[in-house]
């Protein structure tokens, strides 16, 4: 019988068409009036999306690539930084900042919590020469959301402390204002909500930020953020940019700004509290105390891998997420972020129902499908 799959992995995500044949375009030379102004149209669109007139810089790479942009740049050698490790990508920006020499106090957190606000305080008054904070706003390997809001009142108490964050699967899923928060650095990925490919990451950074940059005696060539924004600026890239991921970024941050910001995040909640309610109706445990609105994380029930789980789900046409390191064979995580609506949400939780009933979990048929639409058409009146 014909299968059609449908992705809920929480990167990469699905496109919308209007991407795709953006995608599908004939390449064009990036050395040209016409991918100047495209180019010139993507910053303008990236700086409506967080609210700023400050520089917002494209790298052609994975959101990774944008993180270590963050490290070189920002920071000096033997900086003392605080990183929130609270999962697998808290754990990047340790790895990160210790490759390139930084003092780091490694706050680690179990796996689906988030930082407690008198702990953070006891390591500031400790610690009143931090020159950072470096955190994920919405951690995707346990899909759990930390407050960055407190952080950036701590780091701005701090003589010279910038919070740099982590929003590769909170910007386009959040009003994500780094001016208005108070985030000195932010970068996010094409390949979650922006609705693309990976290949793209985006760099957004203070004038506190900016101060730092000839300062920084860590050295960098590829990812050189005063080399890239001379450039950028004029419509440019200092080296060969990722051509079709840009011009098809224009159609997707077209797509963000006519739905309106603060209507994507109302989406985005729905459909999150519409997953979350759902799954607890089924009988499950989510994996989160802090649940992001990018993805759900949950635990498989006793007695069954989750791995087993997720591949019943996709011979059913649905392909989920799998837990990491620790984690892997425990939990599954159903993303809900970029190219998806509510009628999405009832699909994928009728599916669960269906192959946790063959695999022998005592589940109602239809009752935590009943649960999401009951949400969804309380939020739709």
């Amino acid at each position: 019988m014909l299968i059609k799959e449908r992705l809920f992995t929480p990167g990469p995500v699905p496109l919308p068409p209007q991407v795709i044949k953006a995608l599908g375009q004939q390449i064009i030379h990036h050395r040209t009036p016409e991918f100047t102004q495209i180019f010139l149209d993507v910053r303008k669109n990236l700086q409506k999306l967080l609210k700023t007139d400050r520089d917002v810089l494209l790298f052609a790479s994975s959101g990774t690539g944008a993180m270590e942009a963050s490290v070189l740049n920002f920071f000096c050698k033997k900086d003392k930084v605080l990183v929130i490790n609270a999962g697998k990508f808290g754990q990047r920006w340790k790895e990160l900042a210790e490759t390139y020499d930084l003092n780091v106090i490694d706050y680690q957190i179990e796996w689906g919590k988030t930082y407690n606000r008198e702990k953070i305080n006891q390591i500031i008054q400790e610690n009143p020469d931090l020159k950072g904070i470096l955190v994920q706003q919405s951690e995707t390997s346990t899909t759990t959301l930390h407050d960055v809001s407190f952080l950036a009142e701590v780091s701005q108490k701090l003589e010279d402390c910038i919070l740099v964050v982590d929003g590769i699967t909170s910007v386009g899923v959040y009003e994500v204002y780094p001016e208005e928060i108070g985030i000195d650095v932010l970068v996010t990925g094409s390949q979650k909500a922006l609705m693309l490919p990976p290949g793209l990451s985006v760099l957004y950074y203070s004038e506190k930020a900016e101060k730092r940059l000839p300062k920084s005696d860590i050295p960098k060539y590829y990812f050189d953020v005063e080399k890239e924004a001379k450039k950028q600026q004029k419509g440019q890239t200092a080296y060969t940019p990722a051509i079709n991921l840009i011009i098809a970024l224009n159609e997707s941050l077209k797509m963000m700004l006519d739905e309106g910001i603060e209507n994507l995040a109302k989406r985005h909640e729905i459909m999150a509290k519409a997953t979350r309610e759902a799954i607890k109706e089924i009988g499950l445990k989510l994996l989160s105390e802090s649940p992001a609105n990018s993805a759900t994380g949950v635990y498989s029930p006793e007695g069954i891998n989750a791995d087993d789980l997720r591949k019943e789900l996709l011979k059913a046409g649905f392909r989920v997420a799998g837990g990491q390191d620790h984690l892997k064979g425990k939990i599954f995580r159903i993303a809900h972020m970029g190219y998806f609506d509510f009628m999405d949400i009832i699909q994928v939780i009728g599916a669960l129902e269906i192959v946790l009933s063959k695999m022998g979990y005592p589940v109602e048929l239809g009752r935590g499908v009943k649960k999401a639409q009951e949400i969804v058409l309380e939020n739709l009146k």
